[in-house]
């Protein structure tokens, strides 16, 4: 969900020599492709838009032709995946692990509002509307099914950070090894 962490996840990834795709900034770029500002209501209107027209796993169909354009071979985390339509196209080309970010509604209220985007909610209301839509895509279900999840309500970000990048190892390791978990 919006604000549990999963962009400091992925940075601390990048730092890490992963490369990162962002799923809201492939959202973002095609609403200034299309002139519009990036508020979180044009960008909740983008997004539902792309999955009407293009399908659920539309946005997972945009990641794959941005990493074919950019030439990308290596590791790559994909940053915000709201459906599993999105997990299945991913699986079409590499290995898919999935990891959680869960926080509490206050936690993440708190995370949003600190990061000063453009898209940040600026009341509960509006909060709440967001997490309302990325549920309606099926985010709930990513997070129900993924491989890992990380609760980060008590955790510092250092502790969140190296706990995300040891379960990604182990995972790394798994697949050199030929060796795969449902």
């Amino acid at each position: 969900m919006p604000g549990a962490g999963k962009s400091s996840v992925a940075s601390f990834l990048k730092e890490k020599g992963f490369e990162v795709v962002t799923m809201g900034d492939v959202v973002r770029e095609e609403a200034k492709r299309q002139g519009l500002e990036p508020t979180d209501i044009n960008l909740g209107k983008m997004m539902l838009k792309l999955r009407q027209d293009l399908g659920p796993g539309a946005v997972g169909h945009i990641v794959l032709q941005k990493l074919a354009r950019d030439g990308s071979s290596s590791n790559v985390v994909i940053d915000g995946i709201r459906s599993i339509a999105e997990v299945e196209v991913l699986k079409k080309v590499g290995h898919v692990r999935l990891l959680a970010i869960h926080a509490s509604q206050d936690t993440r209220f708190k995370h949003l509002k600190g990061r000063g985007r453009a898209d940040a909610p600026s009341n509960g209301n509006e909060f709440t509307g967001r997490d309302k839509r990325e549920l309606s895509v099926g985010v709930s279900e990513a997070i129900a099914l993924a491989n890992e999840m990380i609760s980060n309500n008590d955790l510092t970000l250092e502790q969140l950070k190296l706990r995300a990048y040891g379960i990604v190892k182990e995972w790394l390791e798994e697949i050199y090894r030929g060796v795969e978990k449902a």
